[in-house]
């Protein structure tokens, strides 16, 4: 049995006329795992396609093609599987939209797996071998992520020399938070699922690199898990970068094992400077008065900040753009990234901006982070993506990155060709963004010019 397994990509990572190449693009996981899912007793050969690194043969040979589906991909996945359904090969979908939205994914599949698939994918594999293949498979309530249904990724399936690296480890799944924008609470709840620490120990070791990013939404969410992970990861030896929340400077045992264990570099969702914006949110844990704290005692302790923000939520005014450039820069932020709010299908943000009209379109390809597909509550839709390209622009200025890299002081080489990298984002945003769409198509509302 030939089983082709495909990522099929938006326009932020795609092989041709993507933003990003191949020097800002780490080998994804969710495929290696589903290949390494495929049970003893189903024979087949498995291929990878990531259509972020190289196009999709429309004239695939294979007799079963699973696709891993996020919003802003759903588009695109819906075309391929049309395609390879009219050639008579059967389509399995899965991923966060399809888990979210069934109901839009289900007519371009012959198959759904919803939720987590340690456990539905083996099924189905089996079921399809046997000519019996159901329509939808579903993640069972009790699921647990235990040695008897974990798999270690065969990394060895990656077109390596197209990855900065393959490198990519995952210890948790989940979030104990239940922020609104979130799609992470809504399709799978708020308990994380743990990996058992031997596992992940083991998996670090298979890599053979010295250098390992982990992809967990939040490392810290069950901190006694943590401080035992990070002691298992201080014989290895290893420098790692992975995702947090701001919580994780409040524990000092907690950050003296973060440290000790090798991080380097931590992703944080600062998400903004309005106190009530996060509270709306449930965010509330952050508290935009301690973020210069939590930055400088990250960087006292040799850990770079890849700091996250998200513009047009309901207190965000146009003044909201250059008060953030000027924290981010006086913050000495090392990687700061920007991003506008978007209602994906099925979260809680969602599901009270279509209740007061304000969803302007649900096309979903343009549900990626850098679209505006809502009436924003303070600010036109215009003045929403117009601030947003030029707080990209201003902080990744020259003069705007030399004083985030001097200010920071960490990783000095390592921070420079990252910012580079993030500059050639910045000033081509225009290109691979058209914005424009929604002009002429504003809901009317009062708000909008407050």
């Amino acid at each position: 049995m030939r089983v082709a397994l495909i990522s099929p990509k938006g326009p932020l990572y795609r092989h041709r006329g993507g933003i990003f190449k191949k020097s800002l693009r780490y080998a994804p996981l969710t495929l290696v795992t589903l290949a390494a899912l495929v049970p003893d007793d189903v024979p087949a050969s498995i291929e990878l396609i990531d259509e972020g690194i190289e196009d999709i043969p429309l004239d695939l040979q294979a007799d079963l093609v699973g696709m891993t589906v996020i919003t802003g991909s759903s588009q695109r996945a819906y075309e391929l599987a049309d395609h390879f359904r009219a050639r008579g090969i059967p389509v399995v979908l899965g991923g966060p939209h399809v888990t979210l939205l069934p109901e839009d994914a289900a007519p371009h599949a012959d198959a759904l797996v919803l939720g987590y698939a340690e456990d539905t994918w083996p099924q189905l594999l089996r079921d399809f071998a046997a000519g019996r293949m159901a329509p939808r498979y579903q993640q069972a309530a009790d699921f647990q992520l235990t040695h008897d249904n974990l798999r270690f990724p065969k990394r060895e399936l990656h077109k390596r020399n197209n990855y900065i690296t393959t490198a990519v480890v995952e210890a948790t799944r989940g979030c104990i938070h239940d922020c609104d924008f979130c799609v992470v609470p809504s399709a799978w709840g708020r308990r994380p699922f743990e990996k058992p620490i031997e596992h992940v120990v083991e998996d670090v070791r298979r890599t053979g690199a010295k250098h390992v990013i982990f992809i967990d939404l939040n490392l810290i969410s069950h901190p006694d898990y943590a401080k035992a992970l990070f002691a298992a990861l201080i014989p290895l030896r290893i420098h790692w970068y992975g995702l947090s929340t701001t919580r994780i400077t409040r524990d000092p045992e907690l950050l003296d094992l973060v440290v000790r264990s090798g991080c380097k570099g931590l992703l944080l969702g600062f998400e903004t400077l309005s106190p009530d914006n996060l509270r709306s949110s449930k965010k509330g844990f952050n508290d935009p008065r301690n973020y210069k704290a939590i930055v400088k005692t990250l960087h006292e302790r040799g850990i770079s900040i890849n700091g996250t923000f998200v513009f047009g939520l309901d207190q965000d005014t146009p003044d909201i753009f250059q008060r953030t450039a000027e924290f981010v820069i006086d913050a000495a932020i090392d990687l700061p990234r920007f991003a506008v709010a978007t209602p994906f299908p099925g979260t809680t943000l969602f599901k009270r901006l279509e209740a007061e009209g304000r969803i302007l379109t649900r096309d979903f390809s343009l549900y990626d982070g850098q679209h505006v597909v809502f009436q924003p509550a303070r600010m036109t839709p215009q003045q929403l993506i117009e601030g947003h390209t030029e707080v990209w622009r201003k902080v990744y200025s020259w003069t705007g990155m030399a004083r985030r890299i001097a200010g920071a002081r960490v990783q000095i080489p390592l921070s420079i060709a990252s910012n580079l990298g993030y500059r050639f984002y910045a000033k081509n945003l225009h290109q691979y963004y058209t914005c424009d769409w929604f002009v002429g198509r504003e809901p009317r509302n009062e708000r909008q010019a407050a």
